[in-house]
């Protein structure tokens, strides 16, 4: 189980390798997304709180990553929140998210992404539930629900 201690490492020191990598052109990933996966994913944007089709969807699966359909986080983790976005408490594996130090907007965070294809997921923060105490707060548009 990843703690917040592994988390800050892995954005200041380096990420684990994942397992494969997929890289395409911005128009290729352009064609392939909508314009707000597009925005969200390529560009660094983020939803209206709320405003996501997965926020208030608790069906058993997993969430796999919209550009690249890499599998990022299972059901049984996610939680609500109260946030505006689906939350989860640790991702699928270990090496399937990314972690970079965020200083934008004048805070600091850690953002998440798409450890195979560095698609924009959102963000982690240590306030989650116990065991692990962490909140992954995730974009529904960078996601999607495999049943």
């Amino acid at each position: 189980m990843l703690t917040w201690k592994e988390i800050i490492n892995f954005s200041v020191k380096g990420n684990p390798i994942p397992d494969k990598r997929v890289e395409k052109s911005e128009k290729e990933w352009r064609d392939q997304l909508t314009p707000e996966q597009f925005r969200i994913t390529r560009h660094k944007g983020t939803e209206i709180p709320n405003s996501g089709a997965l926020c208030s969807i608790y069906d058993e699966g997993q969430y796999n990553c919209v550009c690249c359909n890499t599998p990022l986080f299972d059901s049984t983790i996610k939680f609500d929140s109260s946030s505006g976005w689906p939350s989860f408490t640790q991702p699928i594996k270990e090496n399937a998210i990314k972690y970079h130090k965020d200083v934008s907007f004048g805070m600091v965070r850690v953002e998440v992404m798409c450890n195979t294809c560095d698609g924009h997921l959102g963000h982690v923060f240590p306030d989650g539930p116990a065991p692990s105490g962490l909140r992954y707060c995730i974009n529904s548009e960078s996601m999607k629900l495999e049943i």
